[in-house]
């Protein structure tokens, strides 16, 4: 199988540590992280061609994931200090 770009962890590599410390503590965040890996994943299938969909599909898919990586962004910029982050 193939590298899926766009991972999580890729997305913001400062903010490891918060990341793994939310997703334990706060049941928001797991849910966040959850439904972006599993969007992420269909993304991928769909731009590969494993899973054809219409363009239309693929371009919802992908608006998608960018609001939740948003959400996800501004979500670890306001909790950096509750489980790591970036430091300077």
């Amino acid at each position: 199988m193939t590298h899926t770009p766009h991972e999580i962890a890729e997305e913001f590599p400062d903010y490891k540590d918060t990341i793994h410390a939310l997703k334990m503590s706060d049941q928001y965040f797991a849910n966040l992280v959850d439904e972006y890996h599993d969007l992420n994943r269909q993304v991928h299938r769909m731009e590969t061609e494993v899973e054809p969909v219409t363009t239309l599909t693929e371009e919802e898919a992908r608006k998608r994931r960018v609001a939740l990586k948003d959400e996800i962004a501004n979500y670890l910029r306001n909790h950096a200090g509750s489980g790591g982050g970036q430091s300077g």
